[in-house]
C-alpha cells in the first residue's frame, strides 16, 4: 500500500498551514513593544534630553571664558537635532494623550 498521497495531503493541508500560522503569530508578537520597553525608551529619551542640556551649558560656559572657542554642535546639525527632539516631544505628548 502506497502512503505517499496520504502524506502529501497531510503535509499540504496540515503541516504547511501550521508552520505559516505559527511563524505569523511569532512575527506579530515580536513586533510589538512591551510596556517595559516603552518605559526604557522614555527613560533613555529623558537622559538624552538632560545630556543635551548639560552639553549646551558646558559649551556656553567655555565660550564665555574663551572667545576663540567655537562649539562643533552649532549650526545646521544642531538645528536638525533640535527639530528631531521637538518632533519626539510632540509624538510623546500625543501618545500620552491617547493612552490616558
Amino acid at each position: 500500500m502506497d502512503l505517499t498521497p496520504f502524506f502529501a495531503l497531510v503535509t499540504l493541508f496540515v503541516a504547511l498551514p501550521w508552520i505559516v500560522l505559527h511563524y505569523m503569530t511569532k512575527w506579530k508578537t515580536a513586533a510589538t513593544l512591551t510596556s517595559g520597553d516603552e518605559q526604557l525608551l522614555e527613560e533613555l529619551y529623558r537622559v538624552a534630553r538632560r545630556l543635551e542640556e548639560r552639553m549646551d551649558t558646558v559649551e556656553r560656559l567655555v565660550a564665555a571664558e574663551n572667545p576663540q572657542f567655537r562649539p562643533a554642535r552649532l549650526g545646521e546639525a544642531r538645528d536638525s537635532h533640535a527639530a528631531d527632539l521637538s518632533e519626539l516631544d510632540r509624538l510623546m505628548a500625543q501618545s500620552k494623550g491617547t493612552v490616558k
